[in-house]
């Protein structure tokens, strides 16, 4: 299926999740802006994209309201409008325990994961509310950790939990202007940020232990597809991970199976 005339914003656009899914969209036949903070990295992103003529980049802080209000202005200066908003930049704080974390490295952690989708939301009502006809698409990366913690991550944890918050409450205010919000829950795609993760990482019992990953197409894919499906229609949350995953409680070591 191709999309002609559909456009995307697409946060931490630079790698990862983000990069996979910008490509994706646009051999959909997405035009896609990617927004995140390193311009070299977004120019290979960029270069990755199969039609270029429906590709442009802006570099800028996901956590700025400024930097957001202007992405915004950019895609519509760009392309016309705005049908979706991938808000999938996201960060992390360094393991340790929750005594030993500093205040400045928690916010930061929240101003990207959690301040970051807001004001991408909040701005994506504002396009979404004025275009004619009104309406579009916002997906949030929530990952496994909205559903289930690993040690030593409060910051994240905190954050994607919120995001479960934030899609229900963009889902039910979206609905009465065809604005529609998925929650998409990512377990252990092999992107750079998750790397570590087959290495090895601590687990629930206090060991160190690799985990396996999945490719991350298939993340990109289901963005896709829940991008292309009709505005009355919805999906507002969905986990994708390895089938032999173990995410409830994280309580026992199993090496070799990921767990998001």
């Amino acid at each position: 299926m191709t999309s002609p005339g559909k456009v995307a914003i697409i946060t931490g656009a630079s790698s990862g999740i983000g990069r996979a899914t910008a490509v994706a969209l646009n051999k959909a036949g997405w035009s896609v802006v990617l927004f995140a903070r390193r311009e070299s990295e977004l120019e290979e992103a960029k270069k990755e994209c199969p039609v270029q003529s429906k590709v442009a980049y802006f570099v800028g802080d996901v956590a700025s309201e400024k930097s957001v209000e202007e992405v915004f202005k950019f895609a519509v200066d760009s392309f016309g409008h705005v049908d979706l908003v991938f808000n999938n930049a996201g960060t992390s704080a360094p393991p340790v325990p929750i005594e030993n974390i500093e205040l400045s490295a928690f916010q930061r952690v929240v101003d990207i994961n959690l301040i970051g989708s807001f004001l991408c939301t909040r701005e994506a009502f504002r396009i979404f509310k004025s275009q004619s006809p009104p309406g579009g698409r916002i997906i949030n990366n929530g990952s496994i950790a909205s559903q289930s913690p690993r040690p030593q991550a409060i910051a994240y944890t905190a954050t994607k939990h919120a995001i479960t918050g934030l899609t229900k409450s963009t889902a039910l205010d979206g609905r009465a202007h065809n604005i529609t919000c998925t929650q998409i829950d990512i377990g252990n795609a092999l992107t750079p940020m998750a790397a570590q993760q087959t290495v090895g990482v601590l687990q629930a019992d206090g060991t160190v232990a690799p985990e396996a990953t999945f490719d991350v197409k298939h993340v990109a894919d289901s963005v896709v597809h829940v991008a292309e499906l009709p505005l009355d229609v919805t999906v507002l949350q969905y986990t994708i991970m390895l089938n032999a995953m173990d995410i409830f409680g994280r309580a026992t070591k199993m090496p070799h199976v990921g767990r998001g």
